[in-house]
């Protein structure tokens, strides 16, 4: 690495004294940090999006939408770190005539301290340089650590400044985001393992986010990893539902799987159900749609390559038969659209077709019956989300089923696709392992924000020397828990 361990533990060091001051700023200046933040995105104009779109090969359009879901995020995380929910400020008020008298109590939720953040590569700017995890921690009360993607560096580096700018406007601490633009996984390392780190966040394939945990396992003090690494996200087609709309399941899976050339990390990679005529005319009409859609080039060589190869393995292996395949040319990063099929027995005996392939491909695994069907779920590793599509009757009927796979999401979706993840707070965008590293936190939605928190009580201590949010007179006037009522009133 050309930065060397001095220059990188002076970067850390600022970040360390940037945290002794803004953690005791307002939440009123971090949620106008933010807000300006946006401003300054967005004052780079055409600028970052053609140059996005030239490191990522991403279309404009989709740029500037992601541009502005990016500001959205910005806006409205600093949004609920000024409306105070997140803190979980809880109050009990002493009572003396309890034996042993009761100590008055008040809890809420502080920053960790400087947070790591990995850009991630299929997101130049939802889930990379100011993106939700960035987000989240100058919300939560923590300096920020960027360690850009290569994929994207000039589009990082052209955020960054609009950060470091938002940063000098609102009179923020030296230090409180730093960017880094240095390659390789020694780097990474170096800064997971640094004392000044509090957390991290990472977006990206289960390699990268497995050395990372690790790596914050293994030092004398752990910190948590709040590491998203990937989702197969099953679809699980029930009888009476493909019996009486296959042709518009098809269809809309067929949008699902193609959308972005199926690089989101919600993509449907496998899709099953019940051998028959109905399903059947499912995988007809699925092929015959994907089969009218024209691949083009992926983000960026690397991901193609890997794609590629990927690809190649899962329909190498015995059984697995292609029912759709467009022609793509892989030399200069495009992607080959395929759909495959498989039996259920086949795929249960099989471990690699366990495993992501990160792009437009999705498995289709036909099942004997019901019975089949349940006994892959329990097979089945941690996932983002899971899909039902069904009536009310397989509703009824499978509910057994429904629990089982609910077990092994993060989201569960009924009759819809699982690509698309909207912001907001009843989002949850994690899952159980291997999915993420810690399935109880969202990476998307205001509720990420407690990622970089840790809980303090207060026992018996003066009104005066109180933090503002847990103060008799409220004078923040966020909602309180006192004495187990919901509250914003004043404490006499």
């Amino acid at each position: 690495m050309s930065l060397n361990t001095q220059e990188l533990d002076k970067i850390l060091g600022k970040a360390d004294e940037a945290f002794r001051i803004y953690k005791k700023m307002s939440l009123k200046q971090r949620a106008d940090f933010m807000r300006t933040i946006g401003e300054e995105m967005m004052a780079l104009g055409d600028d970052l999006i053609k140059t996005a779109a030239a490191e990522t090969n991403l279309p404009e359009a989709r740029l500037i939408g992601e541009r502005a879901r990016t500001v959205f995020q910005l806006n409205s995380y600093g949004e609920a770190a000024e409306r105070g929910d997140w803190l979980e400020a809880r109050i009990d008020t002493a009572d003396t005539a309890k034996t042993p008298p009761k100590p008055d109590l008040r809890k809420m939720l502080v920053p960790l301290g400087p947070v790591l953040m990995f850009g991630a590569s299929n997101f130049p700017f939802a889930y990379s340089t100011a993106g939700g995890d960035t987000a989240c921690a100058f919300a939560a009360g923590c300096p920020v650590v960027v360690k850009a993607h290569p994929a994207h560096q000039k589009t990082s580096e052209l955020v960054a400044q609009a950060i470091l700018k938002a940063a000098e406007k609102c009179k923020m601490p030296d230090g409180i985001f730093s960017h880094i633009v240095e390659p390789g996984n020694a780097i990474g390392e170096y800064l997971v393992k640094h004392p000044v780190i509090k957390a991290v966040g990472f977006t990206g394939s289960y390699g990268g986010g497995r050395a990372l945990f690790d790596a914050a396992n293994q030092r004398k003090v752990p910190i948590p990893v709040f590491a998203e690494m990937g989702s197969l996200n099953p679809v699980f087609l029930m009888p009476d539902k493909l019996a009486t709309d296959a042709v518009n399941t098809a269809k809309l899976y067929a949008g699902s799987i193609t959308l972005g050339m199926g690089q989101f990390c919600t993509n449907p990679g496998l899709i099953f159900g019940i051998e028959g005529e109905a399903l059947e005319l499912f995988k007809h009409t699925l092929a015959h749609e994907i089969e009218q859609v024209a691949p083009f080039k992926m983000l960026h060589q690397g991901i193609a390559d890997n794609f590629s190869n990927k690809l190649q393995q899962s329909l190498e292996q015995k059984e697995v038969r292609v029912l759709a395949h467009t022609q793509a040319a892989v030399k200069t990063g495009e992607g080959n659209i395929t759909v495959a099929q498989v039996d259920a027995a086949t795929f249960l005996n099989n471990p690699l077709l366990h495993q992501e392939v990160f792009g437009p491909y999705s498995l289709i695994i036909s099942c004997k019956d019901m019975d089949q069907m349940r006994a892959i779920v329990a097979h089945l590793e941690g996932q983002l989300t899971a899909t039902v599509m069904a009536t009310a009757q397989d509703a009824v009927q499978h509910q057994d089923l429904f629990a089982d796979i609910q077990e092994i999401c993060g989201r569960f979706i009924f009759n819809n696709v699982p690509t698309g993840v909207e912001v907001c707070l009843s989002m949850h965008h994690g899952g159980p392992f291997p999915a993420t590293t810690d399935s109880r936190f969202t990476s998307v939605g205001a509720d990420g924000i407690k990622r970089f928190a840790r809980p303090v009580a207060f026992q018996n201590w003066p009104d005066q020397f109180l933090p503002e949010e847990l103060k008799n007179a409220n004078p923040l006037q966020i909602w309180r828990t006192v004495n187990n009522q919901l509250s914003k009133e004043a404490l006499s």
